[in-house]
């Protein structure tokens, strides 16, 4: 019922807020929800009172003597006070030459069996005309609790839009509009408050709640130099930090328009249903009127013989029955459901066509660094020759004490307590492509790679572990090695057995790193099948490759997940592009169809499983629907059903099918 309504409804709601409107954000928000709930108390009210004058108007009925007119009368004003808002969207659908809505079948069906009763021959209808309308106004009760439910769980959403900002301003505290703010500026964030713009924290140190982004309840630790992203809440210490995107950039109002947009890409279910209604209503309207009139013109029938009103009656119960509301309604519902369910999973799903295709991915590609692993170096073994295990990392991250690599950020974390065990470092020099030297406490100590051992002439060798070797010499004699490297994700491998177990065929590696490196990963991860040293543009034109493959096929999918900037071309051109969003980059979060708000390759299957069960939920509303319509349609055209059967197959298969979409929004882990 009111599909075209609740369209339209969407439709602004979803596209009617840009960021600089944020100020009426709320008010607009606030008032949305305060107009829902005024407009379903209104309603309640007028389905209770439009049934007390019913049962008035059966009991006027049944104890007196009324004329037929008399009785319309009375019938009239029950059924004008629940059908006034039915009949005045039929009529504007007529207006508008665009009649053929379900708004269109109720008025004529009803109205139809308001006149019958004044046929000769014919019986009143009266109660079931007002019934039907009523029954109708349940319905869409119905449809607007189930809308509301679904908006609310995306509203929760819109909670972690932040209202305000405290911006340090030639040394005072300003309170501003997130979107008043530069990049470069320092902001304050005292405990309880959600994080306005995008930041690096330059002093104090806090936990972050990021439920509200990533669906993960453990708080997160934050201090001096981290990232904190807006829309987190923190939790217990004030910090200052440098904001580093504007508000319109920053992570939170990113997510906002994505949830807020998704509406705009309908799944191709969606798009049937609603080509569906089209075609499906006029047809049904022209059935109805041959059913009226052509049995009993064949029969030579005069209109004055008591057979034009059986049939006459025939074709309105076909009217009603062959609404196609429970169609309308809970298809579109059940993606709605699907998109805020996942959203409460930290699982954005940019619209209800990317749910169908997600639901028939069978080949997973992924990105290595990033996405299966943390993109991070950790010291993983250490093999001295000279010395002890500790004195080789001391001396290694007291030379890479300056370095800006990441290799040097992983010795520096291998041995935190560099900074105060009072060793004096002098002439430090930065060999490029090669390592470091460094004078140590009065040892030249040289930390690289090979090219810079055999320089130094130490006698390096090779180490059967995988991963980068960094190997250090102490005046110019060979004092060992250390591996160093990236580390896989502690969820990587549970999710690809999950992949593996939903019946997903192939997961792919795709990856930049050496032949070495990416055969350790694919072997931890049992992967099936992995392309080492890919340049950005292999890995689209590998993409490119598989989907002509597959291009024939409307069964196999490929996904693609990825988390860097060199990922935006690949995510965009896979059949659904799924982003990590956590840490991922911003080009990689726009071009993506899908992001996975806190970095766990555990969300994928989680997102497929939401993904096949809203498509399963549609599925059986379809065939539920269609099923119980067929046989009442066969009953009404042979005369064994009644009206009120009509309204159940209308009304009640509706409320029904809307129910079930509703499971939509509880997602099970």
């Amino acid at each position: 019922m009111a599909h075209n309504h609740h369209d339209t409804h969407c439709h602004d709601h979803c596209c009617g807020e840009h960021h600089h409107e944020h100020e009426h954000h709320h008010e607009h928000e606030h008032g949305h929800e305060h107009h829902h709930h005024e407009s379903t108390k209104k309603q309640l009210i007028t389905i209770i009172v439009a049934t007390l004058l019913l049962i008035g108007a059966v009991l006027i009925e049944h104890n007196t003597n009324l004329a037929t007119w008399q009785l319309l009368l009375i019938y009239l004003i029950p059924y004008l006070l629940v059908g006034f808002n039915t009949l005045k969207e039929a009529t504007e659908g007529i207006a508008e030459r665009n009649p053929f809505n379900e708004h269109f079948l109720m008025s004529i069906a009803t109205i139809g069996a308001l006149a019958i009763g004044f046929l000769p021959g014919a019986e009143t209808q009266f109660p079931e005309a007002v019934f039907v309308m009523l029954f109708f106004q349940i319905g869409e009760l119905f449809e607007g609790y189930a809308e509301g439910c679904s908006r609310e769980s995306i509203a929760h959403l819109m909670d972690i839009r932040p209202d305000t900002a405290t911006v340090i301003r030639d040394g005072n505290e300003l309170t501003v509009s997130p979107d008043q703010v530069a990049i470069g500026e320092t902001i304050v964030i005292r405990p309880g408050e959600k994080i306005p713009l995008d930041a690096i924290i330059t002093e104090g140190s806090t936990a972050l709640n990021t439920v509200a982004l990533t669906g993960e309840s453990v708080p997160r630790e934050a201090t001096v130099d981290d990232e904190v992203i807006s829309g987190c809440v923190n939790i217990s210490g004030v910090v200052k930090a440098r904001v580093t995107k504007t508000f319109g950039e920053s992570t939170v109002s990113k997510i906002i328009d994505l949830v807020e947009n998704a509406a705009e890409h309908k799944s191709h279910s969606e798009t049937f249903i609603t080509r569906f209604a089209r075609v499906y209503t006029p047809i049904v309207v022209f059935a109805a009127l041959a059913l009226a009139i052509i049995p009993p013109t064949i029969s030579q029938f005069t209109i004055h013989n008591s057979q034009f009103p059986v049939w006459l009656y025939r074709a309105l119960m076909f009217l009603v029955v062959s609404c196609p509301c429970a169609l309308v309604i809970s298809v579109p519902l059940s993606f709605f459901g699907g998109i805020g369910g996942a959203s409460r999973k930290g699982i954005l799903i940019k619209g209800a066509n990317y749910i169908d295709i997600l639901a028939k991915v069978d080949t997973i590609v992924f990105d290595k660094t990033g996405t299966l692993t943390h993109g991070r170096f950790a010291v993983e073994v250490v093999h001295p020759e000279k010395c002890n295990e500790s004195h080789l990392l001391h001396l290694a991250a007291h030379v890479e004490h300056f370095s800006t690599h990441p290799i040097g950020a992983a010795l520096r974390d291998a041995f935190p307590d560099e900074a105060t065990d009072g060793c004096h470092i002098s002439d430090v020099e930065e060999i490029a492509g090669q390592g470091i030297c460094a004078k140590v406490e009065g040892s030249i100590v040289c930390v690289g790679n090979s090219k810079l051992m055999e320089a130094v002439g130490a006698h390096w060798h090779d180490c059967g572990h995988t991963g980068t070797v960094i190997h250090v010499a102490i005046d110019g004699e060979y004092a060992g090695h250390i591996v160093i490297n990236d580390q896989i994700k502690e969820d990587s491998v549970d999710a690809l057995k999950e992949l593996k177990a939903m019946g997903v065929r192939r997961n792919i590696m795709l990856t930049g790193d050496s032949e070495a490196v990416a055969a350790d990963v694919a072997s931890k991860l049992g992967i099936d099948e992995y392309h080492a040293q890919m340049l950005p543009q292999d890995k689209l034109e590998w993409i490119n490759g598989e989907r002509r493959v597959l291009a024939e096929s409307n069964i196999n999918k490929i996904a693609f997940v990825g988390d860097g900037i060199n990922d935006a071309p690949v995510l965009s051109r896979a059949d659904v592009g799924i982003a990590m969003g956590g840490l991922g980059s911003d080009a990689a979060i726009e071009a993506a169809d899908i992001v996975l708000m806190d970095d766990k390759p555990s969300k994928i299957p989680l997102a497929i499983r939401i993904a096949r069960r809203t498509l399963r939920i549609a599925r059986q509303n379809v065939i539920f629907a269609i099923g119980v319509k067929i046989s009442v349609l066969i009953l009404a055209a042979i005369g064994i059903a009644t009206m009120w059967m009509a309204v159940f197959a209308d009304v009640g298969v509706t409320v029904l099918a809307v129910f079930n979409a509703m499971r939509a929004l509880k997602i099970k882990e």
